[in-house]
């Protein structure tokens, strides 16, 4: 059943992988390149760096950002591909990222120094890919 409104919970977890040669702080400026405004939770581990969030309104850019570089067809086809009972896991860009540019992976080689791993849970998960790859207006 689809939610009222576009209303639905979401969970969602950034995470990428830092090479010995890498600034921490610029890859998760990376990261927070391709969030929204909302609140996120920040976690640096020595090889890891993870942003997760259970806000919507971080997927706002990665929203518009499907919706403005016209790739959001693409993104759907991803996101229904490799979707998983209540959650989708794509990867995309580290270097597009440091520019605030969403661009999707289909291989890990496709971001030389490594994708940063984007993982989305929902109860209404079709849902959820629906509002980020819609062209109606929610």
């Amino acid at each position: 059943m689809r939610p009222r409104g576009g209303e639905f919970s979401v969970s969602l977890e950034l995470r990428a992988s830092l090479s010995r040669s890498e600034d921490p702080e610029k890859v998760l400026k990376a990261m927070k390149n391709l969030l929204g405004e909302g609140e996120c939770r920040v976690v640096n581990e020595t090889s890891t760096i993870t942003v997760s969030s259970s806000s919507r309104r971080c997927l706002e850019r990665i929203r518009e950002q499907l919706r403005d570089r016209r790739v959001r067809s693409a993104a759907r086809r991803l996101f229904l591909t490799r979707s998983e009972g209540g959650s989708v896991s794509i990867m995309l860009n580290r270097q597009a990222a440091t520019e605030g540019i969403v661009a999707l992976c289909n291989r890990e080689d496709e971001s030389p120094l490594g994708p940063i791993y984007l993982k989305l849970e929902s109860d209404h998960i079709g849902t959820l890919m629906d509002w980020l790859t819609a062209y109606e207006v929610w």
